[in-house]
């Protein structure tokens, strides 16, 4: 069979190494954002054990069934496709130590592919450039993941609870808190369904909107981090939708602070969600966390978001406001809703483009939130947006030359308000120009500080 062979190195040992793979969030952070997998079972580096996704093959998903089989604890494994798209797959894991003290990891896959004395041919240009991507993608993710977990080695880890983990960014944030060795627990509410890769034995289960707990004890946890709150460029904003959009962050806050300020063994600190458009829409002006708040509707909700909280924070918790920026990653946001006009060649200037977007890569957004929860010395509100923000003009131009696709076509502002009403004339013709000063004074290194590398990262375009 033809193989495919990857040889990654590693400033860790096989020990560190090993224990990231075989952690429960491994699965979920080494699959690459821009192939649509969706997680079913992680199986641990065990024989027998299996590992089931759905991938996307065209429109389609297909479910992928790979079993783990000769596996040599701390120094290899391998899985065998059981089912799946490829006509036969078997992943060699190698871990080897090197004298200068890194650990490489040598992957070699035998494959087919189906019909595969006739189609065998093709591999050169359908299937080995995507695995190429995806191998590398793996390798700079591990490598990231293990650099910051390395930081802060020498601390405990911590028992930490999120709301919100079900989200775009809760799911990939509890994948690494596990992966970094912590004890990630989940705030659920009845109504939500829980993934079937992660833990359902760890979970309390509440009603956000009474503030009841209906299942388990928020006793004993070192940190919680509430992220959960309807989505804002989901839907067209009417009454109603608005009023969730409000009721699904002032209420669940104002409940779950009430709830950690009467406990018998509260948190030490609380991450409450926030967002930049505390800011309003300010142009130009360079707006860092000394400045004043908005005067606008999203500006007022954000202020009232953060007073929230105040039930802990007046208790003796620490609560830390993490204004977070526009996330940038194809699983979902403003780039998944980006993609297709822009892979079609029409992802110009929107509304004379001139509006700063403060962005911020999804690596960067979980690493910065571990970054201060792991900080004895973090508090108050901390902007969570990378360095450089970017003109819409300058992100879609940015974006146009990642996918190799022109992007000069504007897009008038008046088909934005047309088509999205307030919504795409608050979240698309308005901007503000953020800085994270108070996150890199507090010693925090950007791993994509910059739009280029952060768009080919996430969207398997590196320059190989």
């Amino acid at each position: 069979m033809p193989i495919f062979a990857h040889t990654a190195k590693f400033s860790a040992d096989k020990k560190q190494l090993w224990n990231w793979y075989n952690s429960d969030g491994a699965f979920r952070r080494i699959m690459p954002e821009w192939e649509g997998i969706k997680p079913i079972n992680a199986g641990r580096l065990v024989d027998g054990e299996e590992t089931i996704f759905k991938v996307k093959l065209g429109p389609f998903r297909q479910k992928w069934v790979a079993r783990h089989h000769s596996v040599v604890s701390g120094e290899s494994f391998a899985d065998r496709m059981i089912k799946g798209p490829f006509g036969a797959w078997n992943h060699n894991h190698k871990f080897e130590s090197d004298s200068d003290g890194t650990t490489s990891v040598i992957d070699n896959v035998e494959y087919k592919l189906p019909l595969h004395i006739f189609t065998g041919w093709s591999a050169g240009f359908t299937v080995l450039p995507r695995m190429k991507q995806m191998f590398e993608f793996r390798s700079v993710r591990v490598a990231n993941d293990l650099k910051q977990i390395q930081l802060t080695a020498e601390l405990p880890r911590q028992k930490i609870l999120v709301s919100g983990s079900t989200g775009m960014i809760g799911l990939q944030l509890c994948a690494f808190l596990e992966a970094a060795g912590h004890d990630v627990h989940r705030l659920l509410r009845p109504s939500t369904k829980l993934p079937t890769d992660v833990d359902s034995s760890k979970v309390i289960v509440w009603n956000d909107i009474t503030g009841e707990i209906i299942d388990g004890d928020m006793n004993g946890f070192d940190t919680v981090i509430h992220l959960a709150g309807a989505g804002i460029g989901d839907k067209r904003w009417s009454k109603k939708r608005l009023k969730l959009i409000r009721d699904s962050r002032i209420i669940p806050t104002q409940n779950l602070s009430k709830l950690l300020a009467g406990l018998d063994n509260p948190p030490t600190r609380m991450l409450c969600s926030s967002a930049i458009g505390y800011y309003g829409n300010r142009g130009t002006e360079v707006l860092d966390e000394s400045s004043s708040s908005g005067d606008d509707m999203l500006a007022e909700l954000c202020r009232d978001w953060e007073k929230s909280s105040n039930a802990a924070k007046e208790s003796g918790i620490n609560v830390i406001h993490i204004r977070t920026g526009i996330v940038v990653s194809p699983l979902g946001g403003a780039l998944a809703k980006l993609l297709l006009p822009a892979k079609m060649g029409a992802g110009g200037p929107v509304g004379g483009g001139k509006q700063m977007q403060s962005w911020i890569s999804l690596d960067d957004e979980i690493y910065a939130i571990h970054h201060l929860l792991m900080k004895d010395d973090a508090e108050g509100a901390y902007n969570l947006t990378a360095p450089t923000p970017v003109s819409q003009k300058q992100f879609a131009k940015t974006l146009g030359k990642v996918l190799r696709r022109p992007a000069f076509a504007p897009l008038p502002g008046f088909v934005i308000k047309l088509l999205f009403g307030k919504m795409g004339q608050k979240l698309v013709l308005e901007g503000q120009d953020v800085r994270p000063n108070r996150l890199l004074e507090s010693g925090y290194e950007f791993t994509h500080p910059e739009l280029e590398s952060c768009l080919r990262s996430c969207l398997g375009k590196f320059k190989l």
